[in-house]
């Protein structure tokens, strides 16, 4: 038998009154569909695990969202799971209960989900490139942190993410400097 959590309980408890009646339905379907689901709270959403992660969902102020965690190695007969790009999971926003599939076609996911899981498939790894990532840096900044050791260092050490979010942040002032000068407002 598996096993409920009420920290579970708590989160649908806590969720939207449109969310509450999408959640409790998902709930029970992945406990008809794999009676010794355990459900755990992962991320700050509800987790159904059977012999490794299987299923989530969550809610959100205007929709709910639910996933399988190996949706990527699921046959979709039904394509239900390429309806998720615009929300988290794959079965796109869920606004009311008529948003969700099928109860069969959903049961049928469900257990296909667990079956993975029992027959211990894995996803496959993330490959990561030993190669770094290089990512343009204006002259102007260039030039500045030739003149200046300190602030050279500090940026050399940054993450690959820093310097890109450095880099999205300058875009934003170099952008506003050339419309002023567009404009004559510039120097």
């Amino acid at each position: 038998m598996g096993k409920r959590d009420e920290r579970i309980d708590a989160y649908i408890d806590k969720s939207a009154d449109f969310a509450r009646p999408i959640l409790q339905h998902l709930r029970e379907l992945v406990h008809k569909a794999c009676p010794q689901t355990e459900e755990t709270m992962k991320w700050s959403f509800p987790h159904f695990d059977y012999k490794g992660m299987m299923c989530s969902m969550a809610s959100f102020k205007q929709h709910c969202a639910f996933g399988f965690w190996k949706a990527s190695l699921m046959p979709d007969s039904e394509k239900i799971l390429a309806r998720g790009s615009e929300a988290m999971g794959q079965l796109g926003q869920i606004k009311s209960l008529a948003d969700l599939p099928p109860d069969d076609v959903l049961l049928a996911y469900i257990k296909e989900a667990a079956r993975l899981n029992e027959e211990n498939i894995k996803l496959a790894p993330r490959t990561q490139t030993s190669e770094k990532k290089e990512l343009s840096v204006p002259d102007y900044v260039s030039d500045a942190l030739k003149q200046n050791q300190k602030a050279s260092a500090t940026f050399e050490n940054f993450s690959y993410s820093n310097k890109k979010e450095y880099r999205r942040m300058d875009n934003g002032s170099q952008k506003r400097r050339n419309q002023k000068q567009a404009s004559g407002d510039g120097d």
